[in-house]
């Protein structure tokens, strides 16, 4: 069961938020994430940095209340807004870290510890969410929300008679609301009180019969009692007051089977596969009910579908072996009844049906094996064959029942909401690894957001000299060249070589290195990778104190094995890895105060699987630059691939909180792996 946080938090926004429209007017400006003058007006871009929440700007929300921070960080105000950004962007350790700095600073602020509950509950931690409830009920006794909460967070802990007593205090202080009630029913339930779950559900509907949730319980009663119309006008009633909870076209799917009504059934698993795509029950039920109507290839897709999910269901697999068979694919069904009965050796039925479909093959000899193992059971069949059930619990595993739709094992209301902000930023695919490494390049891209700007004197310098062609970038956000400019750099490397050919013959100088220079850069923007080597290789040899040539060597060396990850083997990668760390680090030598160069090795560290090494050298980049957003995420995946994911969690969270967005979708992702794998524990 989890907490409704739309109710809570749109009332939080609605009651301290007061908006207006704010304009940047030139008064400051932002380096790195961080004000660039200590005399900005913090309660202006406070207010700039409530507008973008408002509109669902939560990265750029987040970088207001940094600066806000920064200037005056005895403020509670802007450590609970930047709490509320990271809670929307579902980076809850990161948030439960700014409302403890919020209470620290404010310890009388009741916002403070509902935020931090919330953050908990989405953690696991329904002890210590008890806890803020407490204190902010203590702070305001007739804040309802909290009540509610408290009451979930009871039965999140099993704590089914304190739940009770909190409801009691609930019905009296709000004699009225509904929706005490509901939950007192839902607690009965858990107490497996079914006669007075349903006496408070008939309570909650006289006080409301737009109670989505007291008329899902409702149609649960009538169903358990075969009242199936009944029950599926309860449905009709709860799906129209809460349309996108998924759980409720699951529900009335199933009562409208037991009602023959297939094509309904279908049409409800269609909608909340729509809603929930990965919901195990609808996808095995509608390949079921697709059975039944002649639907075999679309049936085929859900059986699918729910294999990948339990590659071990064998009830699933039995279902898509008579499916193969029913479409041709006779191998396919021999092999999936043949695990069948690998797991189940007494399932006659299999034996039976796998007879028939070798005979379709010619496997007379084979078939006649199956079909003798059947003649063997016939007389214990003989002593009655059970009636088929329509349903089974999702924990029921009898292989004789494999036609038969599933339901869940227990009721339990599911209350979800689920933000429609813009970008949904924590929902974009990320991959655990760092991001891209700093390179030498004349393209980047427009970084969606203001994050770190690497920076290395002699690439200034050069720009200043004007000794390229274009203006040369540090970026880790590089842009492809378009056709045009491909074809300028083939161009220039023409030019560029009958230039360095007139020098070999004459004492090495600056300008031959800057010619050197200018041509490896457009071998590599022509991905020509061994040409670029080879001309930092030589100008390494005749200059060996050149950071510039080592970094872009380096750059080339991975950019090649990365193109060559699936086909080279293991020892030439290594090699290869080894090499630009090498470069690199002969590179940091030249340029100690360098942060991006060790960035750049733990990167490729991270390929090379050394991720304790590749901690080092992102902790060595953030001592040389606390304020290194890439290094923090690169550190974080260090972190989780090297087992250490609570580590991983905070710096990722330091990276979204200094604008890399990415990093939320891996705390998201990260975050729910490690409550599954604890949860696991438990059991």
């Amino acid at each position: 069961m989890r907490v409704k946080r739309l109710t809570l938090l749109v009332a939080m926004l609605l009651s301290m938020f007061n908006f207006h429209w704010c304009l940047i007017d030139g008064q400051w400006s932002m380096v790195n994430g961080q004000c660039a003058s200590a005399q900005i007006n913090t309660d202006r871009v406070l207010l700039m940095g409530r507008n973008a929440l408002y509109y669902e700007d939560y990265v750029l929300a987040i970088q207001r209340f940094n600066m806000v921070i920064t200037v005056k960080p005895w403020l509670g105000e802007p450590y609970f807004y930047r709490a509320l950004a990271k809670y929307y962007l579902e980076d809850y350790q990161g948030a439960e870290i700014d409302c403890n700095n919020a209470v620290e600073r404010n310890p009388y602020a009741i916002n403070n510890y509902i935020l931090r509950a919330l953050c908990r509950i989405n953690q696991s931690r329904y002890a210590l969410a008890e806890e803020d409830y407490h204190k902010a009920i203590g702070i305001n006794p007739l804040e309802h929300n909290a009540w509610h909460n408290l009451v979930l967070c009871q039965i999140e802990q099993k704590k089914y008679e304190s739940a009770d007593s909190t409801l009691d205090i609930m019905m009296h202080n709000w004699p009225k609301e509904a929706d005490q009630y509901t939950m007192k029913a839902q607690v009965a339930l858990l107490r497996t009180d079914t006669i007075q779950a349903e006496k408070w559900t008939d309570q909650a509907l006289n006080l409301d019969e737009y109670d989505g949730r007291a008329w899902g319980l409702k149609a649960m009663f009538q169903s358990n009692r075969k009242e199936y119309r009944a029950a599926e006008e309860s449905l009709d009633k709860a799906i129209t007051q809460t349309p996108r909870m998924a759980g409720l076209y699951v529900n009335r799917a199933l009562v409208r089977y037991n009602r023959d009504d297939l094509r309904g059934a279908m049409a409800d698993y269609n909608i909340c596969i729509e809603l929930e795509p990965n919901n195990y029950l609808a996808h095995y039920n509608r390949g079921l009910l697709r059975a039944n109507v002649g639907e075999d290839n679309l049936a085929i897709e859900d059986f699918n579908f729910v294999l990948n999910l339990e590659p071990d269901n064998t009830i699933a697999l039995y279902n898509r072996a008579l499916l193969l068979d029913n479409t041709g694919d006779y191998k396919g069904a021999i092999r999936d009844i043949s695990a069948v009965i690998k797991d189940y050796p007494e399932f006659w039925e299999g034996y039976r049906h796998r007879a028939a479909i070798k005979r379709k093959i010619g496997d007379i000899s084979g078939a006649e094996r199956d079909e003798f193992k059947v003649l063997q059971a016939r007389l214990d069949a003989a002593a009655g064959k059970k009636r088929p059930v329509r349903t089974r619990k999702k924990s029921e595993r009898n292989i004789e029942d494999y036609a038969a739709l599933v339901e869940e094992d227990t009721h339990e209301e599911e209350i979800e909401y689920v933000s429609e902000y813009r970008g949904k930023v924590q929902n974009r695919q990320t991959e655990l690894k760092p991001e891209p490494i700093y390179a030498l390049t004349y393209y980047k891209r427009a970084s969606e957001t203001n994050t770190y700007i690497a920076y290395c004197p002699q690439i200034e310098e050069l720009n200043n000299q004007h000794v390229f062609p274009h203006q040369l970038y540090l970026t880790d956000n590089e842009a492809p060249p378009a056709a045009k400019q491909t074809e300028a750099h083939q161009a220039s490397i023409a030019t560029l070589t009958k230039q360095i050919e007139e020098f070999e013959q004459k004492t090495f100088d600056m300008a031959d290195r800057n010619l050197l220079l200018c041509r490896a850069l457009d071998y590599y923007h022509i991905r020509d990778f061994e040409n670029a080597i080879w001309d930092m290789t030589h100008l390494i040899h005749v200059n060996g104190s050149d950071p510039l040539a080592y970094i872009l060597r380096a750059q080339c060396r991975f950019a090649q094995l990365e193109v060559s990850r699936s086909t080279a083997n293991a020892s030439d990668l290594r090699l290869g890895y080894l090499m630009a760390v090498q470069d690199y680090s002969k590179a940091s030598d030249l340029m100690p105060d360098a942060p991006f160069l060790h960035y750049n090795i733990g990167c490729v560290q991270v390929q090379l699987a050394d991720y304790m090494a590749a901690v080092s050298s992102f902790s060595l980049a953030l001592e040389l630059d606390p304020l290194f957003p890439e290094a923090f995420y690169g550190r974080g995946v260090a972190y989780i691939l090297g087992g250490q994911t609570d580590l991983g969690l905070s710096d990722l969270s330091q990276a979204g909180e200094m604008g890399l967005y990415p990093a939320y979708n891996l705390i998201k992702k990260y975050s729910q792996a490690k409550n599954k794998a604890a949860s696991e524990k438990k059991k």
